[in-house]
């Protein structure tokens, strides 16, 4: 069983959603003892961004010299989701939504012909085979029934996402108001480990 690691957060070890995707992999490790983990830092490598440049490489264009090296990265990225049983991501939101590194991992594997296609009956997604699970750490709080629901773009773009490759039931572990003040960050933190302890195995 293959397991595929992605990190996006810029904050290094001060990263709430680094600790609790770390805590989610610690957790299926142990009920998993064979399992193989790939583990990707996307601030460590970032993908570049689309570019036109890009899209016309992926329509059989002769790639310009200076882009192959991030094509082959991007070819990389989309292989080893493609391999992997379970993805775990951690997910911090910047400014309402993901950080753009992750917004240029997603680019690299939501591929027509890879993870989706289109037929008859619409978007057929590929990929729902793998289990994905997301850690997510948001400054406040966005519930439904919060003032700041409106500006919630991170859970509902993934969930999107995903669904749209087909994973279903993407599961997520929060950790919400830690730039509230010092008590918030601490409860929401032990309450997301927790969570990711408490993870059930298959």
């Amino acid at each position: 069983m293959k397991l595929l690691h992605i990190d996006s957060s810029v904050l290094g070890p001060n990263s709430v959603s680094r600790q609790v995707s770390a805590a989610i992999v610690d957790r299926l490790r142990k009920t998993h003892p064979h399992l193989e983990i790939v583990s990707r830092d996307l601030t460590a490598t970032p993908l570049a961004h689309l570019s036109g440049s890009h899209l016309a490489a992926a329509q059989g264009a002769t790639p310009e010299a200076s882009l192959l090296q991030d094509l082959a990265a991007g070819q990389t990225m989309l292989d080893e989701f493609l391999a992997a049983d379970i993805v775990v991501l951690g997910a911090p939101m910047y400014n309402f939504t993901i950080p753009s590194q992750l917004k240029a991992w997603i680019d690299r594997i939501v591929v027509a012909g890879k993870t989706f296609k289109y037929g008859a009956q619409g978007v057929e997604g590929l990929a729902g085979n793998k289990r994905v699970i997301i850690a997510v750490s948001r400054g406040g709080f966005y519930g439904a029934d919060t003032p700041m629901a409106a500006g919630e773009h991170l859970e509902t773009y993934l969930r999107w996402v995903f669904s749209f490759i087909g994973v279903k039931n993407p599961e997520f572990i929060s950790a919400d108001g830690i730039q509230i003040g010092p008590e918030y960050r601490e409860k929401a933190l032990t309450g997301a480990l927790q969570a990711a302890t408490d993870l059930h195995a298959a």
